[in-house]
């Protein structure tokens, strides 16, 4: 039978979701504590990959094994397994095709910055000390929303075959000393969030202007495009199904 797992991690530990060869990796943890738990060998199929650092709050993953009698026992079973900073929430039987990569039709992120330091959120959030001019950021927003091809925001030598994504929603609300950007689309190329952070960052900091981040775009270079904001502000936090996420 296939189950979805519905997870949340923080990712300060960790060498981002997919397996790495000689660094500890969300999926392997989550393999090892599937695989001991049920006693089986568990693989595991994510919707995305996050980077070394990166933060989810939710995350879905597929597996395939005989039926589990009893989910919410084995969910109970295996955050006791796992490390504090993984958790999971629910184990959802689906149907035996439901993919939770492919099917997935949008993702969510936000990227969040503090302007004041605290001691509580320094390590989950990017400081900067001056505030930046949001509706500037947000103009550069709609110049996003404008294009489809994204190369410049994507990690070199990455594999993928085509740089197209739908982005449907990107925007940046203050809120106090917190500047929260949202952003959701079909899919998204490896760092391309963290690099549109900071290239947004230099258009509120004046450093750069609309017309520029235009030119960005269109160039297709990720030389062109500006430093990627720090891992440890970025979270996936959502992502959906065309489908309900339930037994059929």
């Amino acid at each position: 039978m296939r189950y979805f797992l519905e997870i949340a991690y923080n990712g300060k530990n960790y060498h981002g979701w997919q397996i790495q060869p000689d660094a500890v990796s969300v999926q392997e943890v989550l393999e090892d504590a599937l695989s001991t738990q049920l006693r089986d060998t568990i693989k595991i199929t994510g919707a995305g990959r996050t980077d070394t650092g990166v933060h989810a709050r939710q995350l879905f993953a597929h597996f395939d094994c005989p039926e589990v009698t009893d989910c919410e026992k084995i969910v109970f079973q295996l955050n006791s397994l796992l490390p504090k900073d993984i958790s999971v929430k629910k184990i959802i039987p689906v149907k035996e095709d439901a993919h939770a990569r492919f099917d997935a039709v949008e993702r969510e992120y936000e990227y969040l910055i503090t302007l004041k330091k605290d001691p509580f959120q320094i390590e989950f959030m990017h400081l900067i000390h001056k505030k930046p001019n949001v509706e500037a950021m947000n103009n550069a927003c709609k110049i996003l929303l404008g294009h489809q091809d994204f190369q410049c925001f994507s990690k070199n030598k990455t594999g993928v075959k085509t740089y197209y994504c739908d982005i449907k929603l990107a925007h940046w609300k203050l809120n106090g000393d917190q500047l929260v950007f949202t952003i959701r689309a079909d899919r998204f190329l490896r760092n391309m969030v963290r690099a549109i952070v900071g290239t947004l960052l230099e258009v509120g900091s004046g450093k750069i202007t609309c017309d520029d981040l235009r030119t960005i775009i269109e160039s297709k270079h990720r030389s062109n495009a500006k430093t990627s904001a720090p891992a440890k502000g970025l979270y996936l936090t959502k992502v959906v199904y065309p489908y309900a996420l339930k037994s059929v």
